[in-house]
């Protein structure tokens, strides 16, 4: 038995502080741990945040030695839409980290509440109310 949908689009993220961005993630913008696995080190190898509304996350620590292509992704570099209800809150909440604020929270032409905001490598991370346009139907 599953607790509803399993996520089949998972956005990937690499940290050069892992677990610095893990306490980012989840005490800032609100993301809860579902799978955390530290390294001897006490990098992370690989974690796994769920968004309280839906959706989820990947990351890890950089490995730059190992040569896989994932490993040789750099810090900083992505972007990640997050949908919530709650807008208002969530960018309450990174005011008040002190975070970098790097679009304010303003309502667009296409019907969202929404506003960007910098993790600690650069990454940005934009909240807003838009779903996205009606998927079209399977056939």
């Amino acid at each position: 038995m599953t607790n509803g949908p399993q996520n089949t689009v998972w956005p990937c993220l690499r940290y050069d502080d892992a677990p610095g961005a893990l306490r980012f993630l989840v005490d800032v913008f609100g993301f809860t741990e579902r799978l955390v696995v530290p390294a001897e080190d006490g990098d992370i190898i690989h974690a796994e945040l769920s968004w309280p509304e839906g959706g989820a996350v990947m990351f890890g620590t950089t490995r730059h030695e190992r040569g896989t292509a994932h490993d040789e992704m750099r810090s900083g570099v992505t972007t990640v839409y997050v949908v919530t209800d709650h807008v208002d809150a969530v960018h309450e909440r990174v005011v008040a980290s002190g975070a970098e604020i790097a679009t304010e929270l303003h309502d667009t032409d296409f019907g969202s509440h929404t506003f960007t905001a910098c993790d600690p490598e650069g990454n940005l991370w934009t909240f807003g109310t838009y779903r996205g346009a009606e998927a079209p139907e399977l056939s």
